[in-house]
Parts: C-alpha cells; structure tokens; sequence
C-alpha cells in the first residue's frame, strides 16, 4: 500500500516547530546558577521533555517512512531483444585442392595453373553471390583429344577454352532440367561462348558444337561450388569454327551364296556359265569319240 507523502510533509511542517520551541523552553527553566543551592523543578518539567522528544522523533520516523514507501522506485527498463545472429560465410573453396584430391582431373588444374584461371574461378566462387559450376574433363578425355590439337591455341585461345568450361551461377542437377531446351547458356568466357543442355531421363546431356558429351557423375555439389565430371573435353566454335559435319555411314556388305548354293541352269553369276558351259564341251567331244570308235570297230569285223 502506498502512503501518500503529502499531509506527512504538512503535519511536520506545522507541529514539529511549536514542539521545538515548548522544548526550548522547558530547557530554559532547568537551568540555575551554579552559585545557588536550590534544585531545579525537573520532577514536573522532565516528563514533558521527553515526551516532546519522543513525539518528535516519531515523527520524524514518521515522515521519512512516508516517504520512502510513498516514493516507489522506478521500474527497470526492460532489456532490448537481443539481436539475430549473423548467418555464418560459407567456408573458403580451394579449388585446387579440391581437384587435386576429387578425382583424375590433374592435366585440367595443370591447364587452369599454368594460365591463372585459377585464380578467375576462384574469385567467382568464394566473392560473389552467385557462386559457379564447373564441367571438368577426365585426363582420359586430354589424350584421347586428336583433332583439333590444344597444342596450336594461343595463349588466349586457350584461356578461352578453359572459362568455356565453367557457369558464372551455382547449379544442382536437378536446376539442368529447366535449362533443357531453354536455348544457349552463357559461361565464363563470354561472348559467343555458350553451351547448350538437355535432360533426357535424369541424364543431363551438354553440348558444345564440337563435343556432345554428358554429366558422368557429380564430384562436388555444395553451395557455392558444383563440379561435375564430363567425358569430353568441350570445344567451342568460337575457336575451332564450324564442326565437320558427320562422315555417311559405310554401305552394308554384299551377301555371297556359298558354292553349294550355285545354280547350274544360267541363273547364277558369269564363272558358274562358263563352267556349265566347258562342261557341254567336253561331254559332246566324247561322244562324237565314241561314234568314231563304234564305225572303226564294225568296219574291222566286215573286213575280215
């Protein structure tokens, strides 16, 4: 309960100051000269006295209490919410340490080192918001890669080469399907540097112009870096040009009857006519032999 402070204040202002002076005053008539034998008049003066002390020292008492309980003290402010955490960085990709260890791709990073591509993908993928996707080709895919030879590129062709391997944007498998037959998509390279996709069945298919290969197996996939395993090196038409186009599929081989088979009455190829042929020849000259050899024999046996 709360004790009002004001008509404590005013009750002391208006009794403590008489009572002070009453005890002033029967103070004074307690004093006597020290040359006089009489005794003051303390057996009526000194209950009074200090029945005014103590009716001011209970007052007193009695306002301060006021006070005090009729002052309450202000409530605390209340604590602001504490703020949200910051969402953690992604943590720090090295690419080549990454490549190095993930699968068969050193002759790729030795291309990507020796040009400082590196040093691009690297940029896009720990200092920027989209992050990168990257097709890395087997070593196998390098020495199995005839015509046309990296050997004759130039510095900057090659650059070229390698950016074309790589997507500005962090990409799932499952983000190729709305890519499928969406047309071009840009790559690090820019320009005409463009590849093109398409999901058959959950295979995500990628085409270069020269090179028609697809997504192998996922060798990282973690925002922001995914790094996907191709089986072809990709070539661009912006450098090689325009593909070949396809070599016509050989003519089937001609079926051959076996000997066996031959028919003997002209229908069969030229050597079986003139086999059959040679053979006529041969059964007429014998029996014209034997004609003559019947009319020589008879003419014998008349003669004799």
């Amino acid at each position: 309960m709360v004790v009002p402070t004001t008509p404590s204040t005013s009750l002391s202002h208006y009794i403590v100051p008489p009572l002070l002076c009453h005890t002033q005053l029967a103070f004074s008539t307690l004093h006597f000269s020290p040359s006089s034998n009489q005794k003051p008049h303390s057996s009526m003066e000194l209950p009074k006295i200090l029945m005014i002390i103590t009716t001011l020292v209970l007052l007193n008492s009695h306002s301060t209490t006021s006070q005090t309980v009729g002052s309450p003290s202000p409530s605390p402010l209340p604590s602001p919410p504490p703020s949200p955490a910051p969402a953690p960085a992604p943590d720090f990709v090295n690419l080549a340490a990454l490549l190095s260890v993930a699968g068969p791709f050193q002759k790729f990073l030795n291309y990507l080192q020796s040009t400082q591509v590196i040093k691009t993908l690297q940029d896009q993928a720990n200092n920027t918001q989209q992050g990168i996707t990257i097709f890395v080709p087997k070593d196998v895919a390098f020495s199995s890669l005839k015509k046309p030879s990296l050997s004759n590129l130039t510095q900057d062709q090659l650059k070229s080469l390698l950016l074309f391997h790589a997507l500005p944007q962090y990409y799932t498998l499952s983000d190729f399907k709305s890519l499928s037959g969406s047309g071009p998509v840009s790559t690090l390279a820019g320009g005409s540097y463009t590849l093109n996709f398409t999901d058959v069945t959950g295979t995500v298919h990628v085409s270069s112009g020269w090179s028609n290969t697809n997504v192998s197996s996922s060798v990282h996939s973690t925002d922001p870096v995914a790094l996907y395993q191709v089986d072809k090196v990709l070539l661009p038409e912006a450098i090689f040009g325009a593909p070949p186009p396809p070599s016509p599929a050989p003519a089937p081989a001609p079926d051959i009857a076996p000997a066996g088979d031959a028919i003997s009455d002209g229908s069969g190829d030229g050597s079986s006519s003139k086999s059959s042929t040679s053979a006529s020849s041969y059964r007429t000259r014998f029996r014209a032999l034997d004609g003559l050899v019947l009319v020589v024999f008879t003419g014998f046996i008349v003669w004799l």
